[in-house]
């Protein structure tokens, strides 16, 4: 059986008196049912939020001519807004490098269902995730790094993301710096997964960083990809406890299984259109 029709709206604009009765109001009118709905207004930026998820009804007119009608409301409350098809699974192309553990989590719950996603390529700058890949019948994209010329990898890589025709690219433990060029490419639709609880512990090598400092928390941290290394909007983060007999290949086995949760929420919250942008920082309607 086909699954229910089903549409996300998600909305930023500045906050103000009548949003929520607007968009509700303009909802029933076109004969749709609301089935989930949270709204923030931030008094600091001054900025709302909404995602509400809808169905329609026997009088509601196709997509593009709600799209149409309700441009008249975004356009009084200068919205910036997005009437998403909820049904769609996005197409996920992930990067990776070595470290397999989160590509594999991630793949083992596109396998079993549990992360509605399509996942058209996996591209790594390595051979050693390609049996992996290839055993759930994932085309693999095996481009070298040239450290004289990373750019032409860089181009090999968009054009990848770009035939597969990809809404979000996750990098799943890929150990390679991007461009600014290609961060700009990739504004708003590109996932890191940092293995430290950010802002702390930047760079190379933090759970090395966070022993010799004597942390008793360590954590992992998803946020959106941008031209500044590991300081894009922070979309979800996990911790666990740790003491001083934990070493530091301690660390970094109990930081994987943190990484992979993490990762795994921050791509179902963004292909759920749950992540909306406010500034440097996320709302997140979990």
């Amino acid at each position: 059986m086909a699954d229910k029709q089903a549409w996300i709206l998600t909305i930023t604009c500045p906050d103000t008196v009548g949003i929520v009765a607007a968009v509700s109001g303009f909802l029933s009118q076109h004969d749709c049912f609301i089935t989930e709905a949270a709204q923030f207004g931030d008094p600091l930026s001054s900025r709302f939020f909404m995602r509400i998820v809808f169905g329609p009804g026997a009088m509601t007119p196709p997509k593009a001519e709600v799209e149409k009608l309700f441009t008249s409301i975004a356009d009084r409350f200068q919205m910036i807004w997005k009437l998403h098809d909820a049904n769609r699974k996005a197409r996920v192309v992930i990067l990776v490098s070595k470290f397999g553990h989160c590509l594999n989590d991630l793949l083992h719950r596109y396998h079993t269902g549990q992360l509605p996603v399509e996942i058209p390529a996996v591209i790594s700058n390595h051979q050693d995730m390609r049996s992996i890949v290839e055993w759930h019948g994932i085309p693999y994209h095996y481009l070298a790094v040239d450290k004289h010329d990373k750019a032409a990898q860089e181009a090999r890589v968009l054009e990848v993301i770009d035939r597969a025709d990809a809404d979000l690219v996750v990098l799943a433990r890929y150990m390679q710096i991007l461009s600014t060029d290609m961060c700009i490419r990739l504004q708003g639709r590109a996932i890191n997964i940092h293995h430290s609880f950010l802002p702390s512990f930047k760079g190379a090598k933090p759970y090395h960083q966070a022993h010799s400092r004597g942390v008793k928390i360590i954590g992992a941290t998803a946020h959106y990809v941008t031209a500044d290394l590991d300081e894009g909007p922070i979309i979800e983060q996990g911790v666990e406890r740790v003491d001083h007999t934990h070493t530091p290949d301690d660390l970094v086995a109990i930081g994987r299984d943190i990484e992979n949760v993490v990762l795994a929420r921050a791509v179902r919250w963004h292909t759920e259109q749950r992540v909306l942008l406010n500034g440097s920082k996320t709302v997140v309607f979990r």
